[in-house]
């Protein structure tokens, strides 16, 4: 009897560890469907000014904090059981989408945006990262992040001793939500500072945008 007891009890565990690890959270990085709902309920109430576009960044993280904190709600800036609850929102796990990059190459993305952006607005920051994995699906560019990165003549932070810098926690999250599938740039593969700029050819492409102090082109 004692033995039966012991197997139910085993298989209890096992069935709640399984269904803790399937919950659903949506976070920083996260986009979809699921995300656009969520923006659309903290904008309906009052918590997010910026866009509804499915993609979970900076914004979104601080409206989802501040909704946390009026509501009594645990404070992780992450859409779990709870807030969603609260929020009136039920999560699917299979409308969130994340890239899947090993930490290296979120280490190597986060020093070159810390070397190259570290000053500028958090989107210009995630525009950075996004034109270095914009390459690494372009053909005439290295098809890795590292191949990229340290391409000859490619970063200046790379050869001035900028990426050899600790990248701050907001350059960190910029290369994820860029991991992650947010490009503010719309796909572009070349930036520059305009005013600092001496390289003739590179005001021969065609600017998309300018975010901070960086043009994106293609």
């Amino acid at each position: 009897m004692s033995k039966l007891r012991r197997m139910l009890a085993l298989t209890l565990v096992c069935l709640l560890c399984v269904s803790q690890g399937s919950a659903a959270v949506v976070a920083w990085g996260s986009r979809g469907e699921q995300v656009r709902l969520i923006q659309q309920k903290l904008k309906q109430y009052g918590y997010l000014s910026g866009s509804v576009d499915g993609v979970f960044g900076q914004e979104t993280y601080d409206a989802v904090v501040w909704f946390q904190r009026k509501n009594g709600l645990t404070v992780d800036g992450k859409v779990g059981s709870a807030t969603a609850a609260a929020l009136g929102v039920t999560l699917t796990s299979g409308s969130i989408s994340a890239g899947i990059y090993k930490e290296k190459e979120v280490e190597l993305l986060s020093r070159l945006v810390n070397g190259e952006a570290r000053g500028e607005p958090y989107i210009g920051q995630v525009a950075v990262a996004a034109v270095v994995l914009n390459r690494v699906r372009h053909d005439a560019f290295p098809n890795t992040i590292s191949g990229v990165i340290f391409q000859t003549g490619a970063f200046d932070a790379v050869w001035d001793g900028q990426f050899d810098l600790e990248p701050t926690a907001s350059c960190v999250r910029a290369a994820r939500d860029a991991m992650n599938g947010w490009d503010p740039t719309g796909g572009c593969i070349y930036y520059y500072n305009p005013v600092t700029a001496t390289n003739k050819w590179i005001r021969t492409r065609t600017v998309q945008l300018t975010i901070g102090k960086h043009a994106f082109a293609i």
